[in-house]
């Protein structure tokens, strides 16, 4: 199939599924299900981890940094201030001057706040950020984060840890469709199948950390994603057929030599 590498930014990366690291039973499951998952990039909640935590209690010793690159995120953040501040301490930390940039807007839902997300979008931008926004299915909003800047954008397939899987595949082929960034989904997938179906819609990549942090294997979930990842992808390179309402034979009857 030739290079088929996915490029955000100045970074190209051979994996398109990105794994976090929170929520798992111990820093070694996640460890296997990082490995197992052929991930090249894994989120970090900056105000989730213990900077002043050094050796095997650091989350940090448990991520192989040179092969997987860091992605800090600013989960549990409302207000656009908030997630500014998060994301310049994690650059001050040196986690990285990435930033998957959450601006949550509803404690129940977790739907992102469009509007302060935008706002700490052209913020971040401009402070020399490469910003990949947690938004919602809406190809309007998507949209103005990339003109805002966002190096990708990363619509929700479903709720967070909802494991409801792609609930809006029309929109999200309007948002690849005018799409000038990496599109990743973000965010309600529940199985491999799930992973699947959104490569096979064309997004360029998959974020996911409950479907596997709280499968009851995650090790086994992480390489069921992985293949199901790369599956999706392959589909949607290779073309599908059309859908049709009847059947079309396999084997043609025509040019079918008559026997009597």
């Amino acid at each position: 199939m030739g290079s088929d590498a996915l490029v955000i930014a100045d970074r190209a990366f051979t994996s398109r599924l990105v794994v976090g690291s929170g929520k798992y039973p111990s820093h070694e499951v996640m460890q296997a299900a990082h490995i197992a998952s052929g991930t090249e990039m894994v989120t970090v909640a900056v105000r989730r981890i213990d900077l002043s935590a050094t050796g095997v209690k650091s989350l940090l010793h448990w991520i192989d940094r040179e092969k997987i690159f860091l992605l800090p995120n600013t989960a549990a953040c409302f207000t656009a201030d908030d997630a500014i501040r998060t994301a310049r301490l994690g650059r001050e930390a040196g986690l990285s001057h990435w930033v998957k940039l959450e601006v949550i807007g509803d404690e129940q839902t977790l739907f992102p706040d469009n509007e302060a997300l935008l706002e700490a979008t052209r913020v971040l931008v401009k402070e020399g950020f490469v910003v990949l926004p947690y938004t919602n299915d809406d190809p309007i909003a998507c949209r103005k984060l990339a003109d805002a800047g966002a190096a990708a954008v990363m619509p929700l397939g479903a709720p967070i840890g909802s494991g409801l899987g792609i609930q809006n595949p029309n929109n999200l082929l309007i948002i690849k469709s005018q799409a000038t960034v990496p599109v990743i989904v973000d965010a309600g997938v529940g199985t491999a199948s799930d992973a699947a179906i959104a490569m096979e819609l064309g997004m360029d990549g998959v974020l996911m950390n409950t479907a596997i942090a709280g499968a009851r294997d995650p090790e086994a979930m992480a390489l069921a994603m992985r293949h199901g990842v790369m599956a999706g992808r392959l589909a949607w390179r290779a073309g599908r057929i059309s859908r049709r309402m009847y059947a079309v034979a396999s084997s043609p009857v025509d040019g079918l030599i008559a026997r009597s």
